[in-house]
């Protein structure tokens, strides 16, 4: 049984994903996004993280698979909390999958969901952090130059299709300054979108980092009730 704050949070949050799933199925949250596909390579001589996936700078690019979603699917002319979910396909033929929503870059807002039209400007973080070996890691991703994006999937598909989004990761202590260690082109993937893509990063973790147990309180009981097959 979970016990105390933690576990309050994550039972409520649980409570709350599986009474949305009956009435939102089957993606309570997040139900329109784009798929979209691309490659990932790291970036030399960036600051070290303590996550061997981030610190490790790879020969080759790694292929990714991402999605763009509207987490409360409100009308496209309207603010939406916006998800960016990327799966990187690692040599081993694993996957490895990170969630990022939009949020603040400073401190405290890098913990704070921001409701955007479209992804111009948006800073996508991971809220939740990593455990490394040198402690807690956040994540964020930023588009790379500026540019501004239609809001609805269907333009935003056209935009992309001319220009790929380039896409720059970093990592942080929670705290502490943004560093660079990864750009990422992404373009409309000729995959459609479907409730079949589902992206775990309790179950695909980050090779070299471990989740916090906190963290697994949190999200997994709500990560479960909104993956259910069927509502109940």
């Amino acid at each position: 049984m979970l016990a105390g704050p933690v576990g309050v949070a994550g039972t409520v949050l649980r409570g709350f994903f599986s009474l949305l799933r009956r009435i939102r199925h089957p993606r309570p949250i997040h139900s329109r996004g784009l798929v979209l596909a691309g490659q990932a390579t790291w970036m030399r001589d960036g600051a070290p993280s303590g996550i061997d996936w981030i610190d490790d700078v790879g020969e080759k690019p790694l292929e990714v698979t991402a999605r763009l979603s509207r987490g409360i699917g409100l009308p496209d002319t309207l603010p939406d909390v916006l998800g960016l979910a990327i799966r990187f396909h690692l040599d081993d033929g694993r996957p490895a999958d990170v969630l990022l929503a939009a949020t603040g870059i400073g401190f405290p807002s890098r913990f704070v969901l921001v409701p955007r039209r479209s992804a111009t400007g948006a800073t996508f973080g991971s809220l939740l952090p990593y455990r490394s070996a040198r402690g807690p890691v956040l994540i964020c991703a930023r588009s790379v130059p500026a540019r501004a994006f239609p809001a609805d999937l269907g333009s935003l598909r056209r935009s992309l299709e001319q220009q790929p989004w380039h896409v720059r990761l970093y990592h942080s202590e929670p705290t502490g300054t943004w560093h660079p260690f990864a750009e990422v082109l992404l373009r409309p993937a000729a995959e459609q979108d479907s409730a079949q893509l589902r992206f775990d990063p309790v179950g695909h973790p980050l090779p070299g980092s471990t989740i916090y147990p906190w963290v697994r309180r949190v999200r997994q009981p709500s990560y479960r009730a909104a993956q259910r097959a069927t509502p109940g």
